[in-house]
């Protein structure tokens, strides 16, 4: 049987830029992250000849990520210097279980809040390259 690991100790780094030189720095402690990529778009392949629909493989999409954060006023602010700025991406997990990288830009804002809820922030990343696990 096969070990499973916990998502404890899971990093998102950024460093604006982009290439093998970029350093990348924690952006702030998260709390959760999304999925990394998706399936394939399905394209449809069905002729008359065909007593069932039948797809063939498409183009994958990757939706904005969103992660989830608490908010402290220190972190947004730090956090909103590189708002809309081109950058490196990695996220670090926790166990040393691999890190994955990709290149995009990403924006933060506070979260709805409620009665006696934690005040949190998102940061919705649009990635702009294939998401690698290394």
């Amino acid at each position: 049987m096969a070990k499973a690991y916990s998502t404890i100790g899971t990093i998102l780094k950024f460093g604006a830029g982009t290439g093998s030189s970029v350093t990348t720095a924690q952006l702030c402690p998260i709390k959760s992250f999304p999925a990394l990529g998706g399936a394939p778009d399905q394209i449809e392949s069905t002729d008359l000849e065909n007593t069932m629909q039948t797809f063939v493989a498409g183009v994958q999409s990757i939706d904005t990520m969103e992660f989830t954060a608490n908010y402290t006023k220190s972190l947004y602010t730090a956090a909103k210097a590189n708002e809309g700025t081109e950058g490196t991406f990695e996220l670090v997990f926790g166990q040393e279980q691999g890190t994955a990288k990709w290149t995009g830009m990403y924006h933060i804002h506070v979260t709805e809040g409620e009665v006696n809820g934690l005040l949190e922030m998102q940061i919705v990343v649009s990635p702009s390259s294939d998401i690698t696990i290394e």
